[in-house]
């Protein structure tokens, strides 16, 4: 983009861009945020001995505390009645043997079906499988789903809305085909076979006791006795032509609490102090697999929680020099991320300042690497940037001054498209804020072949290309801290929930 343009847009819009007088500081403590200090944390929070920093685990706990300890140490005050830790209530939802037989066959679980949903039964229970396919108004007219398990698909769509749907029809479960192929599908259930014996983490609500078994389309095709050519064509206008089946399950429960909690670290601003900028990353990871092997996540999401460790440093330094930001900001690394945005939800809903007084939230998830898309690109200074300005205009443009002036990045912004399958606007902590019509800025590098594998290690982190990314993501909350008018909210969250 035009720099003069982008310069003379902004000002049209009354956005105070900063002075020349300004610049020299911000550059100067930019320049503390070092690929050395990003590895030699990342080093440490993403080693084996973290063992995967699983949610609610004891190495989870240090993590959490090196935090605390380090915003203590630069001198960043303890919001919550003195402590750095929000302490997040959380239990763990484990499950015995898990039973399902189809006619005469009886289905092993994490290797013919998943189970994903929920159920506590002291007997097996006995029901019909029957065969809806897609989740229609008219299919559910055809079928009659209640007190049944039933048949859905749902490859290439949004499961929720459609498992919801189905439940409220009646249904007393569900088997679900959400991918093609028994490949496809054994991929997803070797990871869960790796994590088996591990209890599912959440918060402790009241949840209907229906289950949910996902199956591959050649393995629903079998348990039908149909061809899965035959089974899609059915599954469209004329599921009653499947002849149902007689299925036999059983799900028994174990509830025990977690003890987990985010971690803060608070920066008060000086005339705007009442108005607050949020920097966010997950410092969980998904732990330690069956037979020992370490998830570490040190791009996922170890290298977004070094960011803001080093970004806090930043502004830490200018305080120490006398340089005060006006508006106030919050460092929050949130616990409970891969076990669905728990951290970030707890905190949305049990805020330690009002979300109405809350400028904007910066989330960093996944900074350290290169993706497919760059991979072969003979310039790899990128990042992708999500939702900045799904509620706000001013916001990309303060961000895309700052890249212009300060860093020179690629500003990839192709998932912020309304058809993108990947949804990573939702997949992320800073839905939590979007949610609540706080404008965001998801800063993210793609995804690449050690996701959620055991080989997201140290090695392969570009810690070079990491320091621009953390830069630029520093010059632009000091940007807005600093600046007379806040973005303005002119935009709506107008995307259909995950």
């Amino acid at each position: 983009m035009n720099k003069s343009l982008l310069l003379t847009g902004a000002m049209a819009l009354g956005l105070a861009l900063p002075s020349l007088a300004q610049q020299p500081a911000q550059v100067k403590y930019a320049n503390t945020i070092t690929a050395g200090d990003l590895k030699e944390r990342l080093t440490y929070l993403a080693s084996d001995e973290m063992k995967g920093r699983d949610t609610g685990s004891e190495e989870a706990k240090i993590a959490a505390n090196y935090l605390a300890d380090f915003y203590k140490k630069i001198g960043l005050a303890a919001p919550v009645a003195g402590s750095y830790h929000q302490a997040v209530e959380l239990v763990s939802t484990s499950f015995g043997d898990i039973s399902l037989k189809i006619g005469k066959t009886k289905l092993v679980n994490n290797k013919d079906f998943v189970f994903t949903g929920d159920g506590n039964m002291k007997k097996a229970t006995k029901a019909d499988l029957v065969f809806l396919g897609l989740v229609t108004d008219e299919n559910l007219a055809k079928v009659d789903v209640k007190e049944k398990l039933v048949g859905i698909w749902a490859v290439g769509l949004r499961s929720n809305d459609l498992v919801k749907k189905v439940m409220d029809a009646g249904a007393a479960g569900i088997v679900i085909v959400s991918m093609e192929g028994q490949a496809n599908f054994d991929r997803i259930a070797g990871r869960y076979q790796s994590l088996a014996g591990k209890g599912r983490v959440g918060f402790d609500k009241p949840i209907e006791q229906k289950p949910l078994f996902m199956v591959s389309s050649d393995k629903m095709a079998e348990l039908f006795n149909t061809p899965v050519e035959q089974l899609k064509e059915a599954a469209k206008a004329n599921p009653e032509s499947i002849k149902s089946q007689k299925a036999t399950y059983q799900i028994q429960k174990k509830v025990e609490k977690v003890e987990s909690s985010n971690v803060m670290g608070y920066l008060e601003g000086t005339d705007k102090k009442d108005e607050l900028i949020v920097i966010s990353s997950h410092y969980d990871h998904v732990g330690v697999s069956s037979t020992g092997e370490v998830f570490n996540g040190a791009d996922d999401d170890g290298s977004g929680t070094v960011a803001v460790t080093e970004i806090a440093e930043a502004f830490a330094a200018a305080v120490k020099d006398g340089i005060k930001p006006r508006r106030s900001i919050l460092f929050l690394n949130v616990t409970g991320e891969e076990k669905g945005l728990l951290g970030s939800e707890y905190y949305s809903d049990h805020p330690i300042f009002p979300l109405e007084n809350t400028v904007v939230n910066f989330n960093i998830d996944m900074v350290g690497r290169i993706d497919y898309e760059y991979d072969k690109e003979e310039n790899k200074d990128f990042i992708y940037v999500i939702g900045s300005e799904m509620l706000s205009t001013d916001l990309k443009k303060i961000l895309e001054y700052n890249n212009i002036t300060y860093s020179d990045l690629i500003l990839d912004y192709r998932y912020d498209a309304e058809d993108d399958p990947n949804r990573f606007y939702y997949r992320s902590d800073h839905y939590n804020f979007a949610k609540h019509n706080i404008p965001v800025a998801f800063f993210f590098n793609g995804v690449h072949d050690d996701y959620h594998q055991v080989t997201d290690t140290v090695d392969k982190i570009e810690f070079p290309l990491m320091e621009k990314r953390s830069k630029l993501i520093f010059y632009t909350i000091w940007d807005i801290a600093n600046r007379e008018n806040k973005p303005r909210v002119d935009g709506t969250n107008n995307r259909p929930e995950r």
